[in-house]
């Protein structure tokens, strides 16, 4: 490994650590090297706080070295005025002589003009060390500026035989049909940690009585978002607590009422673009849609999808609603022991 790519890999670390607290911002890593030396540190920690520039400049004890080193980072910096300065101008007022930077940020308000406000200044510019690796890292603001919709993960666990549900009966509802165990339901309320929301169909709402948020490991709850054509779910229901922000899709009113939005669209057109376009519209990141079938499968059928969970649990149904079913390209495996976890991506 080069030595860019070596201290750009560092960046990728400390982005990392951000996870689930900077949205609809994106994870960024920082570090200023001088003499081949880590001299300075930073990440960008909370949305509407300093960006990572700012607080790897800031960590460096000796500032004088600033004019001899070179600033590595995972996304292109800001040329624009947000909650926050842009850090293209705070990199030229240090005389920064060189920055290395992972990928261009795809913000229209960026774009290439950070790297050419840099360049004009006469610092030195190196793009795309490590670039597949940046873009990995912020899938979901990649998605979110390129496509302008969130980045979508379906998320469901099945049956050795291939079942999601027992076919139940009315006196059944309230419960979930527990199909995994505990090591992979920490890892979906580790997922609902650090993505953006939440996303069931009316039936999945009624039957399962979902809460949708965060309990088994620390981080915020996502919005919840649920479909209610008519209407027609009783505000007993656990995603009406107000525990969480909670959308309701449906086709009567536009309202609010403490934590919950109802929020109208058209159902005799594909609900689907419209839904994703109003969570664009308030900065949704990524939308994990955990069910119910139907859901699923006209996420697949739409092929408005990026990543794909399928937790297979470790004992049959023998009867039941069918699992979707889904294809892709497999990237990942995991041992929940007794359950699997595999990860499909849609390429």
């Amino acid at each position: 490994m080069t030595s860019d790519k070596k201290q750009m890999a560092r960046c990728l670390e400390l982005a990392k650590m951000g996870a689930g607290s900077t949205s609809p911002n994106p994870l960024v890593g920082c570090i200023i090297v001088c003499n081949n030396e880590i001299i300075g540190e930073g990440y960008h920690q909370k949305h509407g706080e300093p960006h990572a520039e700012v607080n790897a400049i800031n960590s460096v004890t000796n500032t004088d070295l600033l004019k001899e080193s070179t600033l590595y980072v995972t996304l292109e910096p800001c040329a624009h005025y947000g909650l926050t300065p842009p850090c293209s101008d705070l990199i030229i007022a240090r005389q920064i002589p060189k920055v290395v930077i992972g990928t261009i940020d795809p913000f229209a308000k960026v774009a290439g003009k950070g790297i050419e406000r840099l360049k004009n200044a006469g610092i030195e510019v190196k793009p795309g060390v490590l670039e597949k690796e940046c873009r990995e890292l912020n899938k979901r603001f990649f998605t979110f500026h390129e496509k302008k919709r969130p980045y979508v993960i379906l998320k469901w666990a099945q049956s050795l035989d291939g079942f999601i549900d027992i076919n139940r009966s009315e006196k059944d509802f309230g419960q979930p049909t527990w199909i995994t165990e505990d090591k992979a339901l920490q890892k979906v309320h580790e997922m609902r940690a650090v993505e953006d929301a939440v996303f069931v169909g009316t039936n999945t709402a009624l039957i399962d009585n979902p809460s949708l948020t965060v309990r088994r490991c620390k981080g915020r709850n996502p919005v919840r978002v649920v479909l209610d054509n008519q209407l027609r779910l009783p505000k007993n229901l656990k995603l009406f607590d107000g525990t969480a922000k909670t959308i309701v899709f449906n086709s009567k009113q536009n309202y609010e009422t403490g934590n919950i939005s109802y929020v109208k669209i058209n159902f005799d057109k594909n609900i689907l673009p419209q839904i994703l376009n109003e969570l664009h519209r308030i900065n949704i990141l990524s939308l994990i849609v955990e069910g119910g079938k139907q859901l699923l499968e006209s996420f697949i059928n739409e092929n408005l999808w990026d990543e794909a969970y399928q937790f297979i649990g470790n004992k049959f149904l023998t009867d039941g609603k069918n699992a979707p079913k889904i294809s892709g390209n497999i990237v990942y495996r995991e041992n929940l022991d007794p359950d699997k976890l595999v990860v499909f991506k849609n390429d």
